[in-house]
C-alpha cells in the first residue's frame, strides 16, 4: 500500500482486544511520536502508557471525574468501562515548556502530533485504535490523577489493540469546499 492510500485509510476502531503491541512494538510506537515537528525540540509532551492493573485505577479516577459533575448513573456506569475499550491506553499530554519563539498554542499542536503519530504507527503495526477525548480529557481531578498538571493539557486518550472487527471504509470528504486559492 502506497503511504498515500495509508494516509487515507486511517480511520478509529473502537472494537479493540487483546493482544496489544508487544514492548518491542511499544518503542516503535514512541518513536514515531519523537519524531513529530517540534519547533525549538522542545518535545512538549508526555505519555502514560496504561495496562493491566493500571486500568482499574484510571477507571476510579474517571468515576471520580464523571460524579464531581454528574449524579446520572448512566454517565456513571459508562466511566467504569471507559479504560477497558482497549488493552492498552496511552494518554498524551502536554508538558509546556516557556520559550521566547515558541507559545503554548505551538507546543499543542506538537503534542496533537504526537498523538496522531501514537495512531498511525499502531495502524501501520496492524493493529486498531482509537483517539477519544470527552469529559475525562478535561478534568482537573483525571490530570491529578495522572500526575499532568493543572496548567497542562491531556490531548487525548489513544486507545489500542488488535482489532475484534473490521470496518468499512469511511467515506471521506474532498477537500474541495476548505480550499482558498490566493494569486
Amino acid at each position: 500500500m502506497s503511504a498515500i492510500k495509508f494516509l487515507l485509510s486511517r480511520q478509529s476502531n473502537g472494537f479493540l482486544a487483546e493482544p496489544g503491541p508487544s514492548p518491542e512494538q511499544l518503542k516503535s510506537i514512541f518513536a514515531t511520536a519523537m519524531a513529530v515537528p517540534d519547533h525549538a525540540g522542545l518535545n512538549p509532551y508526555k505519555f502514560h502508557q496504561i495496562e493491566g492493573d493500571g486500568l482499574t485505577k484510571l477507571t476510579n479516577i474517571y468515576v471520580d471525574a464523571i460524579k464531581a459533575i454528574t449524579n446520572d448513573e448512566f454517565k456513571i456506569a459508562k466511566a467504569e468501562k471507559m479504560a477497558y475499550r482497549a488493552p492498552l491506553l496511552i494518554v498524551v499530554s502536554t508538558d509546556y515548556k516557556k520559550h521566547p519563539k515558541v507559545p503554548e498554542q505551538e507546543q499543542l499542536v506538537t503534542a496533537g502530533c504526537a498523538a496522531h503519530a501514537v495512531q498511525m504507527a499502531s495502524t501501520a503495526l496492524g493493529f486498531g485504535s482509537m483517539w477519544r477525548t470527552g469529559d475525562v480529557a478535561y478534568s482537573n481531578i483525571v490530570k491529578k490523577g495522572l500526575g499532568i498538571s493543572a496548567n497542562n493539557d491531556i490531548v487525548g486518550f489513544i486507545y489500542i489493540g488488535s482489532k475484534s472487527k473490521e470496518l468499512p471504509n469511511k467515506t471521506r470528504k474532498t477537500a474541495d469546499d476548505f480550499i482558498e486559492i490566493w494569486q
